[in-house]
């Protein structure tokens, strides 16, 4: 058995019903169980419940789609939409694990989705803007520093996606070529995993 990949859906917490930003994380998270990831955020409001209520939308949603890592210690404060809750205690420090999911999507977002995409990329994750006002939109289709993660991959950057769609399209094509992972600054070098 084949373990199911993590989609992380991260942006701005403040995003409403109707609003650009959370419409689109809604349709990211339905896509991305469409296309049999399962989402990974924060657990909280806004995107983050934006996009797991996106993601029960889905005909292919099966219970634990929906994985939420919490700032705070209550399970109870994760949005009614997350199958799985960690509730970690670790604040803002929560976005290192989020950061860490097989692929990042960012839909707009403030500080705390530019530290996500900040790990992400220290990470050696795939990471697509959204275009959506905030990080995700200033950030995509750049890379976010002059370090060569990946030699082999020329245009390695944060992907711009105009849409939801394209940005599943750039996971799907994409991910395969982003497995190294970062195994910390003391290792020599980042090694794959199959």
């Amino acid at each position: 058995m084949s373990r199911r990949k993590l989609l992380a859906i991260v942006g701005d917490a403040g995003a409403q019903p109707g609003s650009q930003g959370w419409q689109a994380a809604f349709d990211l998270g339905r896509l991305a169980v469409d296309e049999g990831f399962r989402v990974l955020c924060g657990g909280m409001r806004g995107v983050m419940e934006a996009a797991c209520r996106g993601a029960h939308a889905s005909l292919a949603y099966r219970e634990g789609d929906t994985v939420g890592v919490l700032p705070v210690g209550d399970p109870a404060e994760a949005n009614e939409w997350v199958d799985i809750v960690l509730a970690t205690h670790l604040d803002t420090a929560r976005n290192t694990v989020i950061a860490n999911a097989d692929a990042v999507v960012a839909v707009g977002g403030g500080a705390g989705t530019l530290t996500e995409i900040g790990y992400a990329w220290q990470y050696k994750r795939l990471i697509v803007g959204l275009d959506v006002p905030g990080w995700s939109q200033k950030l995509a289709g750049a890379p976010v520093d002059a370090r060569t993660r990946y030699p082999e991959i020329g245009d390695d950057q944060v992907f711009y996606a105009a849409n939801p769609a394209d940005a599943i399209a750039i996971v799907r094509s994409r991910l395969p070529q982003y497995q190294a992972r970062h195994l910390g600054f003391g290792a020599a070098k980042s090694r794959t995993i199959a």
